[in-house]
């Protein structure tokens, strides 16, 4: 399972000209399934999204999570995250997980982050969407379940 996590001041998520979703200060994940991922991944992904200390604390240095900031998360669903464009121009999605699989992972990782607490919105499952955000620092990190980065 692999994301991008970015801290925002705010975002929303639209289809087709309609918000679906929407948070003030926290972070935007976009969250990719990989072919073999299992619960596990969701369960270590949601924690390390809840748990990343990206926010400043009082002395301006990283050291507060989404947890310790009360901040909001907008999960939105990226098979392209798994795209592989090393060999050719366009990419390939053959790690990318089946729809099905794919769905019930991501929706895996939206429960666990609500179970810690947080208020997460999310997108829409396969549709085309518009990601509005003030990207906040910026500060982007990449995660992947499997720690390849």
């Amino acid at each position: 399972m692999r994301a991008v996590v970015q801290r925002v001041a705010e975002a929303s998520v639209s289809v087709e000209g309609q918000v679906k979703g929407a948070i003030g200060r926290g972070l935007v994940v976009l969250l990719g399934v990989e072919t073999g991922d299992a619960e596990k991944d969701a369960v270590y992904m949601a924690g390390k999204i809840a748990k990343l200390r990206i926010f400043e604390d009082e002395a301006g240095k990283m050291n507060r999570s989404l947890l310790d900031v009360g901040g909001e998360a907008l999960m939105v669903s990226q098979f392209t995250l798994l795209g592989d464009a090393r060999g050719q121009n366009r990419p390939g999605f053959t790690q990318a997980a089946e729809p099905e699989g794919a769905n019930a992972l991501y929706e895996r990782c939206v429960e666990v982050l609500r179970g810690m607490d947080v208020c997460v919105a999310t997108g829409v499952f396969r549709a085309h969407m518009q990601v509005a955000l003030v990207n906040d620092g910026p500060v982007t990190i990449l995660l992947d379940s499997n720690k390849l980065f």
